[in-house]
Protein backbone atom coordinates (compact mmCIF):
# COMPACT_ATOMS: atom_id res chain seq x y z
CA UNK A 1 0.00 0.00 0.00
CA UNK A 2 1.28 3.46 -0.94
CA UNK A 3 1.92 5.90 1.90
CA UNK A 4 0.99 9.58 1.55
CA UNK A 5 1.86 12.50 3.78
CA UNK A 6 -0.53 15.36 2.96
CA UNK A 7 -1.53 18.28 5.13
CA UNK A 8 -5.28 18.70 5.64
CA UNK A 9 -5.34 22.22 4.14
CA UNK A 10 -2.55 21.65 1.65
CA UNK A 11 0.60 23.72 1.48
CA UNK A 12 1.77 27.06 0.18
CA UNK A 13 4.24 26.97 -2.68
CA UNK A 14 5.99 29.58 -4.81
CA UNK A 15 3.21 31.86 -6.08
CA UNK A 16 0.33 29.75 -4.84
CA UNK A 17 -1.01 26.65 -3.13
CA UNK A 18 -1.21 22.88 -3.57
CA UNK A 19 -3.90 20.58 -2.12
CA UNK A 20 -4.29 16.80 -2.38
CA UNK A 21 -7.77 15.25 -2.58
CA UNK A 22 -8.95 11.69 -3.13
CA UNK A 23 -11.76 10.86 -5.56
CA UNK A 24 -14.62 9.05 -3.81
CA UNK A 25 -17.57 7.08 -5.17
CA UNK A 26 -19.81 10.12 -4.59
CA UNK A 27 -17.66 12.10 -7.06
CA UNK A 28 -18.27 9.72 -9.96
CA UNK A 29 -21.07 9.12 -12.41
CA UNK A 30 -22.41 5.76 -13.63
CA UNK A 31 -19.33 5.27 -15.85
CA UNK A 32 -16.91 5.42 -12.90
CA UNK A 33 -15.44 8.74 -14.10
CA UNK A 34 -15.61 11.95 -12.07
CA UNK A 35 -18.81 13.80 -12.94
CA UNK A 36 -17.93 17.11 -14.64
CA UNK A 37 -19.62 19.34 -12.03
CA UNK A 38 -17.62 17.74 -9.20
CA UNK A 39 -14.46 19.39 -10.52
CA UNK A 40 -15.98 22.69 -9.36
CA UNK A 41 -15.99 21.28 -5.82
CA UNK A 42 -12.32 20.31 -6.05
CA UNK A 43 -11.41 23.75 -7.42
CA UNK A 44 -13.39 25.49 -4.64
CA UNK A 45 -11.62 23.43 -1.99
CA UNK A 46 -8.30 24.47 -3.49
CA UNK A 47 -9.23 28.16 -3.36
CA UNK A 48 -10.70 27.96 0.15
CA UNK A 49 -7.70 26.15 1.60
CA UNK A 50 -5.37 28.58 -0.20
CA UNK A 51 -7.08 31.39 1.73
CA UNK A 52 -6.83 29.40 4.95
CA UNK A 53 -3.10 28.75 4.49
CA UNK A 54 -2.55 32.47 3.84
CA UNK A 55 -4.23 33.23 7.18
CA UNK A 56 -7.31 34.76 5.52
CA UNK A 57 -10.35 33.00 6.92
CA UNK A 58 -13.47 34.08 5.07
CA UNK A 59 -15.56 34.57 8.21
CA UNK A 60 -12.87 36.87 9.66
CA UNK A 61 -12.70 38.90 6.43
CA UNK A 62 -16.48 39.39 6.51
CA UNK A 63 -16.37 40.73 10.07
CA UNK A 64 -13.02 42.59 9.90
CA UNK A 65 -14.63 46.00 9.36
CA UNK A 66 -18.04 47.61 8.82
CA UNK A 67 -17.92 47.06 5.08
CA UNK A 68 -16.93 43.39 5.20
CA UNK A 69 -14.95 41.59 2.51
CA UNK A 70 -16.37 38.75 0.41
CA UNK A 71 -14.93 36.83 -2.55
CA UNK A 72 -17.33 35.61 -5.26
CA UNK A 73 -16.61 33.83 -8.52
CA UNK A 74 -17.31 36.27 -11.36
CA UNK A 75 -16.07 34.17 -14.27
CA UNK A 76 -14.57 30.74 -14.79
CA UNK A 77 -13.06 29.10 -17.86
CA UNK A 78 -12.46 25.36 -17.61
CA UNK A 79 -10.69 23.01 -20.02
CA UNK A 80 -11.44 19.35 -19.38
CA UNK A 81 -8.32 17.51 -20.59
CA UNK A 82 -8.65 13.99 -19.15
CA UNK A 83 -11.01 12.27 -16.69
CA UNK A 84 -10.27 11.33 -13.09
CA UNK A 85 -11.46 8.02 -11.64
CA UNK A 86 -12.46 6.68 -8.26
CA UNK A 87 -9.56 6.42 -5.77
CA UNK A 88 -7.32 8.74 -7.80
CA UNK A 89 -5.25 11.15 -5.72
CA UNK A 90 -5.66 14.58 -7.28
CA UNK A 91 -3.45 17.60 -6.76
CA UNK A 92 -5.29 20.91 -6.99
CA UNK A 93 -2.84 23.72 -7.67
CA UNK A 94 -3.85 27.38 -7.40
CA UNK A 95 -1.59 30.18 -8.66
CA UNK A 96 -2.31 33.89 -8.26
CA UNK A 97 -2.05 35.77 -11.54
CA UNK A 98 -3.48 39.10 -10.30
CA UNK A 99 -4.66 40.49 -6.97
CA UNK A 100 -5.65 44.13 -6.72
CA UNK A 101 -8.43 46.59 -7.28
CA UNK A 102 -11.76 44.80 -6.93
CA UNK A 103 -10.69 41.47 -8.41
CA UNK A 104 -8.29 38.56 -8.35
CA UNK A 105 -7.37 36.18 -11.14
CA UNK A 106 -6.40 32.65 -10.13
CA UNK A 107 -5.11 29.90 -12.40
CA UNK A 108 -5.97 26.42 -11.22
CA UNK A 109 -4.97 22.96 -12.35
CA UNK A 110 -6.05 19.51 -11.27
CA UNK A 111 -3.47 16.82 -11.87
CA UNK A 112 -3.14 13.10 -11.28
CA UNK A 113 0.59 12.70 -10.91
CA UNK A 114 2.12 14.51 -13.87
CA UNK A 115 -1.05 14.25 -15.97
CA UNK A 116 -3.04 17.47 -16.39
CA UNK A 117 -6.75 16.72 -16.04
CA UNK A 118 -8.30 20.19 -15.64
CA UNK A 119 -7.07 23.73 -16.35
CA UNK A 120 -9.17 26.64 -15.09
CA UNK A 121 -8.91 30.41 -14.99
CA UNK A 122 -11.04 31.94 -12.24
CA UNK A 123 -11.86 35.63 -11.93
CA UNK A 124 -12.86 36.50 -8.38
CA UNK A 125 -14.83 39.68 -7.66
CA UNK A 126 -14.21 41.41 -4.35
CA UNK A 127 -17.43 42.75 -2.83
CA UNK A 128 -18.68 44.06 0.51
CA UNK A 129 -21.37 42.49 2.68
CA UNK A 130 -24.03 44.35 0.64
CA UNK A 131 -22.86 42.96 -2.70
CA UNK A 132 -21.17 46.16 -3.86
CA UNK A 133 -17.63 46.10 -5.34
CA UNK A 134 -14.83 47.05 -2.97
CA UNK A 135 -11.07 47.28 -3.23
CA UNK A 136 -8.98 44.38 -2.07
CA UNK A 137 -6.91 45.68 0.87
CA UNK A 138 -3.20 45.86 0.00
CA UNK A 139 -2.35 43.63 2.97
CA UNK A 140 -4.56 40.85 1.54
CA UNK A 141 -3.30 41.38 -2.04
CA UNK A 142 0.29 41.08 -0.79
CA UNK A 143 -0.47 37.70 0.78
CA UNK A 144 -1.79 36.39 -2.53
CA UNK A 145 1.04 37.86 -4.55
CA UNK A 146 3.86 36.98 -2.16
CA UNK A 147 5.23 40.50 -2.64
CA UNK A 148 4.14 44.10 -1.95
CA UNK A 149 1.06 45.02 -3.98
CA UNK A 150 2.69 48.14 -5.45
CA UNK A 151 5.09 45.86 -7.39
CA UNK A 152 2.20 44.48 -9.42
CA UNK A 153 1.96 45.51 -13.05
CA UNK A 154 -1.54 46.81 -13.81
CA UNK A 155 -3.48 44.72 -16.33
Amino acid sequence: MKEYNFLLSGELMEGGHRLAQRVYYEDTDFSGLVYHARYLHFLERGRTDYLRCLGCEQSALLSADEEGLVFVVHRMEIDFKQPARMDDILIIQTITEKAGGAKMVLNQEIRRGDTLLIAAKVVIAVINRHGRPRRLPESVAEKFLGRPAEQVNPV
